[in-house]
């Protein structure tokens, strides 16, 4: 990319990216990127530049002016994106490889001729182009009046079409934070506080449905005095009434990546297709998951270990495991991406935990499973890569990687999950913090280049507050570009002195680093959750089994099973044999927590603290289910 037009005009080649000062060059360079390739009339170049106030000499103005526009081509390089001048105006060439808003038209025009499910990715891609306010170093009356409405009613389009996607597969909660945000910035716009009126009804949320129709009549009344269209007030009316508004919004449905593949015309023998022999899949490849970044060695052992063919007796299995938010799932579809290609049978994201935390029966998701798998699947074109996502004991996974014989599968648990490695093989790869070029480089890709370049010291404080958490990032990034005036040192500053309570955003209680500890803590059981908390509140430095039985005062035999079975649920971290860390969100969270109304043993007698099940041991009858954190 060359020209950035959606936002501020920008040059940019691909690395670095240069916003061009409010000036008329700059205005010239808009008008004519606006209409790429057109000639555009020299009186239309020196209204949009000048307005009515135009010289005396508006024509050698405008020919001076382009002069300036061609030195600063020269300056940057690009000399060869020359501005023609041609009978009655000036022309500029452009393509989608050199301007984004032909990029954007370009997707646009792809995903209208593509399947559902890559219709959404691309359109995604598309609306991810737009980059802030449209020209907004952009001096000209005549552009922000007659085009940039314009532009800007493309890019509600594909958002209207996106959302509408969203909702007929019953993803309601992934489309609110769009429809909040647009609903806010368009208040007339009917048809996206209808969109937000459904998503709120499917996901339980009936009152703020009811009073978000409040909100548009209230403002359809008092500045236009005019009354919702019918549509709009027929939902009202169904949501007053309870109406069945479609398919619910359950959380935990098998969503397919890879549409699978149609069947060979003839029977083939059994063997992988490259991407290059054209066998791959029918629908457009897994699209990567928006800005990843780090986990490069993570990457270069799970690629090789799902591609793998070389026992197809026995199907490769990765395990992720790690801390609550630590970016398990990321990795796991991103991963799938790059292989995707070999799985001829498609990509298959299975929740094995209820929006509750609660983890769903085994009979119910190999149920689905099965229905969700391509005929054939496990052999030849049918080879199928399953994602088993949080899954919180080995017997949850067992029956789904026999129904899916021959494929592969990556399993993301806040377990190591051992005793399923030790039955069905693989390997298990333990995600810690991301380093801090990568939280940096995490940053960059969700604010933009030109964000965290202003104020890279700024950014770097912001990753350590939130202790290079992927969750906690993504979290502060969002609520910075939801707020453009605001610095990352700013952002940072307030952080500290709230951790972890303010890591959360209003409109998405999944996007919550508290309730996110909150829920890890909740699958304990009841002794263990205590122990975390008070090794959490009181504990500094390194965690040894001596400081912990002082701190919980129990024997020490008791300390290090309860150690390890923090380590296990993924809230400790293992520095050295014997020593463990635990995250400094963590430690906020457990300093924060309630801790108060567990009454503390009397001096000098042991607490008793029932010894966890070891590593790989079977819970005894009538202990609390097995427990597992992402």
């Amino acid at each position: 990319m060359l020209f950035q037009l959606l936002g501020p005009l920008s040059i940019t080649d691909g690395r670095d990216l240069v916003v061009l000062p409010p000036s008329k060059p700059t205005a010239l360079l808009a008008a004519l990127l606006i209409r790429p390739g057109r000639v555009v009339s020299t009186d239309h170049l020196q209204e949009a530049v000048w307005g009515e106030e135009q010289p005396a000499t508006a024509k050698a103005a405008l020919q001076s002016c382009v002069l300036r526009l061609r030195r600063i081509f020269a300056k940057y390089g690009i000399e060869d994106q020359a501005v023609v001048a041609v009978a009655g105006g000036y022309r500029i060439h452009a393509d989608a490889e050199t301007l984004d808003l032909l990029h954007f038209r370009q997707l646009v025009g792809r995903a209208a001729a593509a399947g559902e499910d890559s219709e959404l990715y691309t359109l995604r891609a598309a609306l991810a182009l737009w980059q802030g306010p449209l020209l907004a170093n952009v001096p000209s009356g005549l552009l922000h009046r007659d085009e940039v409405p314009r532009l800007a009613e493309e890019r509600l389009r594909v958002l209207e079409r996106v959302c509408d996607i969203e909702l007929e597969h019953g993803r309601c909660r992934e489309t609110l934070v769009d429809l909040w945000e647009v609903t806010r910035v368009y208040p007339a716009h009917e048809r996206f506080s209808e969109q937000l009126m459904l998503a709120l009804y499917r996901t339980g949320r009936q009152t703020e449905a009811l009073s978000e129709y409040r909100r548009i009549k209230a403002y359809l009344r008092e500045e236009l005095g005019v009354d919702p269209r019918p549509g709009l007030q027929r939902l009202e009316l169904a949501i007053l009434r309870g109406d069945d508004l479609g398919t619910p919004d359950t959380g935990h449905a098998p969503v397919s990546l890879v549409a699978p593949a149609p069947p060979p015309a003839e029977p083939t023998s059994a063997r992988v297709l490259p991407p290059e022999d054209g066998g791959g899949p029918a629908a457009a490849p897994l699209p990567a998951v928006p800005g990843f970044t780090g986990r490069r060695s993570q990457v270069e052992e799970l690629v090789p270990l799902l591609t793998s063919a070389s026992a197809p007796e026995r199907a490769p299995v990765a395990v992720l495991s790690g801390a609550p938010g630590i970016g398990k799932t990321a990795l796991a579809l991103h991963v799938a991406h790059l292989v995707s290609g070999q799985f001829p049978g498609g990509c298959l994201l299975l929740p094995l935990t209820s929006p509750d935390g609660t983890p769903r029966p085994t009979e119910e998701a190999a149920a689905e499973l099965r229905d969700a798998l391509p005929p054939g699947s496990g052999a030849g074109r049918g080879r199928t890569l399953l994602i088993l996502d949080d899954a919180v004991h080995p017997d949850q996974v067992r029956p789904l990687l026999t129904a899916n014989a021959g494929g592969a599968a990556i399993v993301t648990s806040r377990m190591g999950l051992a005793a399923l490695v030790a039955t069905h093989g693989g390997t298990v790869h333990r995600l810690g913090a991301l380093g801090p070029e990568e939280s940096y480089d995490l940053l960059t890709a969700v604010l933009g280049r030109e964000r965290v370049a202003a104020e890279p010291a700024g950014a770097r404080l912001l990753t350590e507050v939130c202790g290079h958490h992927p969750l906690a990032l993504r979290i502060a990034a969002a609520r910075l570009l939801t707020r453009p005036l605001l610095k990352p040192a700013d952002c940072a500053h307030w952080l500290r002195h709230g951790l972890p309570g303010r890591l959360s955003l209003a409109d998405d209680p999944r996007m919550s680093v508290p309730l996110t500890l909150d829920e890890a803590v909740g699958r304990l059981p009841p002794v263990l959750a205590e122990a975390h908390l008070r090794l959490g509140a009181a504990a500094r430095g390194p965690l040894t089994a001596e400081l912990a039985a002082t701190v919980l005062d129990v024997p020490w035999e008791t300390a290090e099973d309860v150690l390890e079975r923090l380590l296990d649920a993924g809230l400790l971290e293992e520095e050295h044999p014997g020593a463990f860390r635990m995250h400094e969100l963590l430690r906020a969270h457990a300093r924060r927590a309630t801790v108060s109304s567990v009454p503390a043993p009397a001096p000098g007698r042991a607490r008793a603290l029932p010894r966890p099940p070891r590593r790989g041991e079977t819970p005894q009858a009538g202990s609390t289910r097995p427990t597992a954190l992402r």
